[in-house]
């Protein structure tokens, strides 16, 4: 059953991006704040990935070599705040390698960036 107690918890949820290439070590390369919802950290979290991922595959390329690309290239993202409902990676990472994403919508991390409420509300002052 989902507890629906960590939706809104206090000060949202949050977004770690982790470089795979190890270029930041262990550190992030950014923590994205301000997700009200779990649900909404969740879907960030996994397009993102998706996207990361479809940048580091090329025509013709078996689903081996789409991971070894993404660990030595991409960008994983881990959510924050969400306990064992947060979203992995790992959870959908052979899906992700094995079919390509073909719906734009699967890759459109950029539409659930809550950092583009905070630039649109920015713009209005």
């Amino acid at each position: 059953m989902f507890d629906r107690s960590q939706f809104g918890a206090e000060g949202g949820y949050a977004v770690r991006i982790m470089d795979l290439s190890g270029g930041n070590g262990a550190d992030p390369v950014e923590v994205i704040r301000g997700f009200g919802t779990l649900e909404h950290a969740n879907a960030f979290a996994r397009r993102y990935v998706r996207d990361s991922i479809e940048r580091c595959r090329t025509s013709g390329m078996a689903p081996e070599e789409v991971l070894a690309a993404w660990f030595a290239f991409g960008e994983d993202a881990e959510v924050m705040g969400g306990a064992e409902h947060a979203w992995h990676s790992a959870a959908e990472l052979n899906d992700f390698v094995a079919r390509p994403a073909l719906d734009p919508e699967d890759r459109s991390w950029r539409a659930l960036d809550p950092r583009r409420d905070e630039d649109a509300a920015e713009e209005e002052e």
